[in-house]
């Protein structure tokens, strides 16, 4: 998918970590303050799920269900990495500047990053031993078994946590959207 001249301020940044850490309040944090799409891979997923008796829950049981789930889907159509593409494509048509693309797996990471054509990094979250170390499923387990552009420590209370965020962000990830590689 080719990124045209007017697009280049745009960032994808794939972002991963643990359950728990923290990428849904800090890619909120960047919402106030720039134009973003927050989207994740699992979400087609839920919806299906939700359509046949998933409510919403988050336990270890709930997590290794959705796994599953995705992993079905990405083996038969790969609806995930479809639907990322779909949401990449109106990014570009749209004023948003920043993209956050929530992916699991390290294979489909790779598989997202191989099918964009304009700047894409990678960025994992940690908050440390504040989030349970295992989850019973790979997708979640094994998040920090990629190579990330970029690792982000959520280490401040939420009241201090948005300024350094947006210090990371502005600092660190954005200067990425003018370069071709990473």
């Amino acid at each position: 998918m080719k990124n045209s001249g007017s697009e280049k301020e745009k960032l994808l940044i794939i972002i991963n970590g643990k359950g728990g850490v923290g990428k849904d309040t800090l890619c909120d944090f960047a919402a106030t303050h720039y134009p973003v799409r927050n989207v994740s891979s699992i979400t087609p997923i839920k919806e299906i799920a939700a359509a046949n008796g998933w409510n919403g829950e988050k336990t270890p049981e709930a997590r290794r269900f959705l796994a599953d789930l995705k992993e079905a889907f990405t083996r038969y159509n790969d609806l995930p990495t479809r639907y990322l593409l779909e949401q990449y494509r109106e990014f570009l048509d749209s004023q948003e500047r920043i993209m956050f693309a929530h992916i699991r797996e390290a294979g489909e990471i790779e598989k997202l990053k191989s099918r964009v054509d304009g700047p894409c990094i990678t960025l994992l979250v940690r908050r440390g031993s504040q989030v349970p170390q295992t989850w019973g499923n790979a997708a979640d387990d094994e998040t920090e078994d990629y190579s990330y552009d970029f690792v982000y420590e959520n280490r401040f209370p939420l009241e201090e946590a948005e300024a350094d965020f947006l210090t990371f962000l502005e600092e660190k990830l954005l200067p990425c959207a003018s370069r071709r590689e990473v």
